[in-house]
């Protein structure tokens, strides 16, 4: 075996046997990996805590020939404030399985780990509604993916100028020569298209910096819901029970 410590997040956690716990952690050094946690479910182990969903750190493993075994961990961040607020915790955890389903072993994943913990600390922050925080990851997520929204040209002939519509079919803005191609343009908001811009195209660490009016955010979330829907095609569990939970609060 190989012991190496790599720097992540934990995405997920299951029960195994009786006394063990397996975790997802999203690596700066090796992707998305699983890890068996020996003896993590008894209450006296030192693995208890580092083990749960959102804790963020340095992380100790046996590398084997097929799987991972978590002997210490140094955990930075628990992100505590999202276990006191019910609604902040199912964002969370919606955005944790989003970044489990997308990202891959011994794949480079340091922008979407950054991207995540980014979004954590936006989500435990007061100043940013927890949709626009919602929207801005989900269109962000997509993108680092390689499958975002064209919002700076037509989709179509690469024109700059002409004013466009936004085309969830066609993959992004479609300029008005080639708009009679589309039968789903929507015109979009000044402020809708710049957001768009921004969310897809600034540095990660300046993403959560901004807020828009409910107009915009309106706008926004309508193109994000409907283009995710297009390209990824996947229920999330969390998002399902986030919707519910949203809906009783509102």
């Amino acid at each position: 075996m190989n012991q190496i410590t790599v720097t992540g997040m934990v995405l997920a956690a299951a029960p195994v046997g009786e006394y063990d716990r397996r975790i997802v952690i999203l690596t700066k050094e090796r992707g998305k990996i699983a890890a068996f946690a020996r003896g993590a479910r008894k209450p006296n182990s030192a693995l208890v805590g580092v083990t749960s969903p959102f804790s963020f750190g340095e992380f100790t493993v046996y590398e084997g020939r097929t799987s991972y075994t978590l002997m210490s961990a140094s955990i930075s961040n628990y992100f505590q404030e999202l276990r006191q607020d019910v609604e902040g915790a199912y964002f969370g955890f919606y955005f944790l399985e989003i970044a489990n389903y997308y990202t891959r072993e011994a794949n480079d994943e340091t922008e979407f780990l950054k991207l995540l913990y980014q979004t954590l600390r936006a989500l435990i922050s007061p100043r940013i509604p927890n949709r626009l925080i919602r929207y801005i990851y989900e269109l962000r997520a997509v993108t680092v993916n390689g499958e975002g929204p064209q919002v700076f040209e037509c989709v179509c002939c690469g024109d700059r100028e002409r004013e466009k519509v936004f085309s969830v079919k066609r993959g992004g803005l479609v300029c008005g020569r080639c708009s009679g191609r589309v039968r789903d343009g929507r015109t979009l908001h000044t402020s809708t298209l710049y957001t768009l811009q921004y969310i897809v195209s600034t540095p990660v660490e300046k993403l959560y910096t901004f807020i828009v009016t409910p107009e915009v955010l309106e706008q926004v979330g309508e193109i994000v819901t409907d283009y995710l829907a297009e390209y990824v095609g996947k229920q999330f569990k969390s998002l399902e029970i986030l919707e519910t939970i949203a809906g009783e609060c509102n």
